[in-house]
């Protein structure tokens, strides 16, 4: 079974960003990043590039596609 894998929470941790102000910043609501981090919902494309550009990393640093 395919999974996606998330580094997000960490990144949010280093760049010293809430989960309500990572929210504001890619237009979600703070529950969206929440089930992000648990890994119950996965982000549309444009969702993890808005992200991504947020840290300033590759989408593969936030986000890993397993099957």
């Amino acid at each position: 079974m395919a999974t996606l894998k998330t580094n997000l929470k960490k990144y949010r941790f280093l760049a010293e960003i809430s989960q309500d102000q990572l929210a504001n910043l890619v237009g979600v609501r703070r529950e969206t990043i929440v089930h992000l981090e648990a890994g119950k919902y996965n982000p549309s494309l444009k969702l993890a590039f808005d992200i991504a550009k947020i840290f300033n990393v590759p989408i593969e640093e936030i986000f890993t596609y397993t099957e």
